[in-house]
Parts: structure tokens; sequence; C-alpha cells
């Protein structure tokens, strides 16, 4: 990616598949108009930290432990295209996993005069989506063209299929990258190609102005986060699921990002009242040096903002390249939930095209 920058006894929150589709490291010092194609859209809301008054309240839940020891999901898997993985996301109902990445230069789409480079991918925000089962093998994949440059995704599982929230209507804005400007949710559909316009996309922009916009879904709490830049700062906003889906764009929760960050910004997640940010660069980038290199997951509440604790994350340290990528809630064998992130990777020492592990956290306090 390319954006820079206790003392309660232990529990657990757990919940079944079921319910769902129905409704490790060293310590750091801790130092939110209108919408588009059939979208809804509201007024900035409240400019605090805190819940909005007289709103839902936020869900109570345990934190993750960052200093808990990480362990690995799965490693070094292809994806549909070899681009770095940039985003993950789960479909918890049945043990599935989505992922994006840039396109991958040389490719040519029906419609397309000729194959493209990655650079012009990666300007116009031309997206390739694929979607795995839990041993990381392909099952399918989508192209999403003009679509962003896959900060952060959301899967929302349904009887029938998986809806994918993920950013949209890229903008060049740099020039050089593509970033989406609004929000935007489509069911899964092997080997479809999505442009901004195409009928089965429903777009959503909760904050007028605002660009940068990328969602993160909380499969147990039923939320959906939106990172988002407003006047050149990043702002977060915590969404209850289903009044987003249908229109209802008043936040629950906003906080600011927090000034700790300190390299390239690479993923987020909600669980709960907590909001979980992932920074980091591949070794050999200035201060990420082999083993331990610089990812750093920070935990803020959700509250007010405060910036509990920051923990550099060392599991998965014996890799070439070690990017990290994306965050997601994932909930495992028996309703545990995992704090999950990914890394990208290199085939090996003389091939850089990119393959994809996924690690997690799965301790919880109080």
């Amino acid at each position: 990616m390319v954006e820079t920058p206790a003392g309660h006894r232990q529990t657990s929150r757990r919940i079944s598949r079921r319910g769902l589709l129905a409704a490790g490291g060293v310590a750091l010092g801790a130092g939110i108009g209108a919408l588009a194609v059939g979208t809804a859209s509201a007024g900035t809301g409240a400019t605090g930290t805190a819940s909005a008054a007289g709103g839902p309240a936020l869900p109570r839940s345990p934190r993750f432990a960052l200093d808990a020891p990480g362990h690995v999901l799965w490693r070094d898997k292809l994806l549909f295209n070899n681009t770095v993985l940039q985003a993950l996301a789960f479909d918890n109902t049945r043990d599935e996993l989505y992922t994006v990445q840039l396109m991958q230069g040389g490719q040519q789409l029906p419609g397309e005069d000729a194959p493209v480079a990655g650079a012009i991918r990666d300007l116009h925000g031309d997206m390739c989506l694929t979607r795995l089962d839990s041993t990381g093998t392909v099952l399918g994949h989508m192209f999403l063209t003009g679509f962003g440059h896959g900060v952060q995704i959301g899967v929302e599982p349904s009887p029938n299929g998986a809806y994918l929230w993920t950013e949209t209507k890229a903008i060049a804005d740099d020039g050089k990258h593509g970033w989406g400007s609004v929000l935007g949710r489509f069911p899964f559909v092997d080997g479809a190609i999505l442009t901004p316009d195409s009928p089965s996309l429903r777009q959503y922009a909760p904050v007028p102005g605002a660009d940068r916009t990328t969602a993160s879904t909380d499969p147990v709490h039923d939320t959906i986060t939106m990172r988002h830049r407003v006047d050149g700062h990043f702002r977060y906003a915590l969404y209850l699921l289903p009044q987003l889906r249908a229109g209802v764009v008043k936040p629950i929760a906003e906080v600011a990002q927090p000034d700790v960050l300190a390299t390239d910004f690479q993923g987020y997640a909600t669980y709960g009242r907590y909001l979980y940010l992932i920074e980091g660069n591949a070794f050999g980038h200035t201060g990420s040096d082999r083993p331990t290199g610089n990812t750093v997951v920070t935990r803020v509440r959700w509250t007010d903002g405060v910036v509990e604790g920051r923990q550099l994350m060392t599991v998965a340290n014996d890799m070439r390249f070690r990017e990290p990528e994306g965050m997601a809630i994932q909930v495992g064998r028996g309703g545990a939930p995992r704090l999950a992130f990914g890394f990208a990777e290199t085939i090996s020492d003389t091939d850089s095209h990119k393959i994809a592990t996924v690690c997690y956290l799965d301790q919880l306090t109080g």
C-alpha cells in the first residue's frame, strides 16, 4: 500500500455462524449529502469522539490482547492476480475469505483495446477481488474497475451469498493512485467485471465532501466502520450496518485518526468498542529491518478516541518481504473472535511476484 501517514479475567465473546447469518511482540508507548446511484446521505454529524447523543450505545466487548502471541492462519498462497495483497475480510458463515489487490499489468478486459500496464491500473483504481476458502485456495474472482486502491474492505454475509463493502468512484488526486470517494456495496458474482456505474452496485456517501473512503465490517457486533478524509485529515465513523445499508447514516461513534501512527497506514478493523489500526513497511524499507520489521497494531477506544496501546507484531518474521496489508475480524472455531491481518510476500528471492499470508491474534482481555 502507498499511504503515509487491564487487570480483568480474560473473557471471550462467542457467536454461532448461524447467528451471524441471521442477523506476537514488543510493547510500544501509547503516546466522520448526497449519494449517487441509489444511495443515502446525511450531514457530517457530531464532530467529537464520543457516541452520538441519544443514539444507540456502543456494543460492549473485551479487547484483543496486543501483546499475546500471534498465529498463522495460512501462508504463501496465490491470489487471482500476482500483485500485493491490499486488504481482506471474512465471510464467517461460510469459512471463506475475500481479498483485494490492484490488477496486475498486462491484462486486457472485454472492451479494452489492448493490455493495460500496472501503473495505469493503479491510476484508474482497477482492483482484483479474490474469493478463497479457509485454506487459502482460490474459489473465484471479480474485477472492480475504477474503484480505488483497496485500503480496506468489508463482507456482509447473506443467505444467498456474500455482499462486499468497498471504496468506489476512484479519483487520482495525487496523479499516481486511484482512491475511492464513496462506499459501494455489491454481491459477489464470480467472473464479473464491475464499474462504479454497474446496476448491482449501490453507493453510499455518509459524509458529504469526504474522500479516501473505505469500509471494514465487524461481523460479531454487526457494525461497519468508514475511514475517510475531510480537509486533509483522516477520521473514522462507526455505523450500525443494517441502518447504513437502509440509508440511515447517523454514526454511533466518531474518532480522529491518532497522531501516533509513524509509518505507512495499512488497514483497520473494529471489534465492539475498540478500533484497531495496522501500519508498517516491507523488509528493506527504512526502519523495517529483519527479523522484527516495523509492523505495529494500535488499539483505540471508540468512546473517546484515546490510544490504549501500540504493539510491534513479530509473528511470521521469517518472511522475505513481509509487508502488512489489511485487517479483519474472523470468527474461529467455537465462535471465538480473531483479529486477523495480512502480509504480502514474494514468491522467491528471484521472483518478486506477490503471494499472501494471513495471521491473527486471538487472546481477549476484559
